[in-house]
């Protein structure tokens, strides 16, 4: 079985903030950390380095930017296909992390709005049945509408987190397996039963520190956090997602509470360091995850 996220590519500039300012005020901040990051990337790095076979596919410019990612991206166990569109910036984001740890991201989405349709289906030439799409909400409608469908047309199953939320979405519900969704983004859609009475067959909550739960038709599996000290939530939420989808991958079964504890354990590791990518357990410690209960 293979894994194929597509999404965006970008840098991380992190700022540490003593808290997130209103509007007009100017306030001193300290700069943390560059590193590794996008949606995309993040979800595509964490689910490779737990030896799931993980091919991304993310667009980026012709300019230096792109080319540090790419340079970056070499060194990760993934399977990376940049895309370098021409006259097209390389996106970046910049993330306020407050002092009670929380954040709050500004991304850009030149190069990851400029990914086509084409793009997406040729992404899929080489997947079959079986295998894994992972999309989040940085594509644009029609591109991520096109390769929903020809997932589904491959018989691959559809994992989504619909962050950044963009209003196409709720079109979409009926080719998605799965949905990745924090509290304020369900709430925004509904609920998890919602999205279940569109099309979804489970959502997947992710709680914070109560912890996460997967959501079905009549069901309900609660799983708690892993206990941490907070330094930096920044990716902890795309870890959770790419090392819940791959723990049960990679044992060739559903989503399950075990599942979820693994992704908890990953997601705690993030939340526990500064950084991005950096941050995320390495493939030792993925390993060491997985091989728990």
């Amino acid at each position: 079985m293979k894994a194929f996220v597509i999404g965006n590519a970008a840098l991380d500039e992190t700022v540490s903030v003593d808290d997130f300012p209103r509007p007009g005020a100017s306030i001193f901040g300290q700069a943390l950390s560059q590193d590794l990051g996008g949606k995309g990337v993040n979800q595509a790095v964490a689910m490779a380095r737990t030896g799931l076979a993980c091919h991304l596919i993310a667009a980026v410019g012709q300019d230096a930017r792109g080319r540090e990612i790419a340079a970056r991206l070499a060194a990760q166990p993934v399977m990376a296909q940049l895309i370098a569109l021409p006259g097209v910036a390389t996106d970046n984001s910049i993330i306020l992390m407050a002092g009670h740890g929380e954040n709050a991201v500004i991304t850009t989405r030149a190069a990851a709005g400029a990914m086509t349709p084409d793009h997406a289906i040729a992404a899929l030439e080489k997947a079959a049945q079986g295998d894994l799409l992972v999309l989040q909400g940085n594509l644009g409608a029609a591109t991520t509408g096109a390769a929903l469908r020809a997932a589904r047309t491959r018989g691959m199953r559809t994992a989504l987190n619909p962050s950044p939320m963009q209003d196409y979405v709720a079109e979409l519900w009926p080719l998605v397996d799965c949905a990745f969704v924090n509290e304020d983004e369900a709430a925004m859609l509904g609920g998890d039963a919602a999205l279940l009475a569109q099309g979804v067959a489970e959502v997947v909550l992710t709680l914070g520190a109560r912890g996460a739960a997967l959501v079905r038709p009549g069901a309900r599996i609660d799983a708690p956090a892993s206990p941490c000290v907070v330094v930096d939530t920044t990716g902890a939420g795309d870890c959770f997602m790419a090392v819940a989808l791959a723990s049960a991958a990679l044992r060739g079964a559903p989503l399950d509470a075990r599942a979820l504890r693994h992704a908890a354990i990953a997601a705690a590791w993030t939340v526990g360091r500064a950084g991005t990518v950096s941050a995320f357990p390495d493939t030792g410690a993925m390993r060491a995850i997985l091989a728990g209960d």
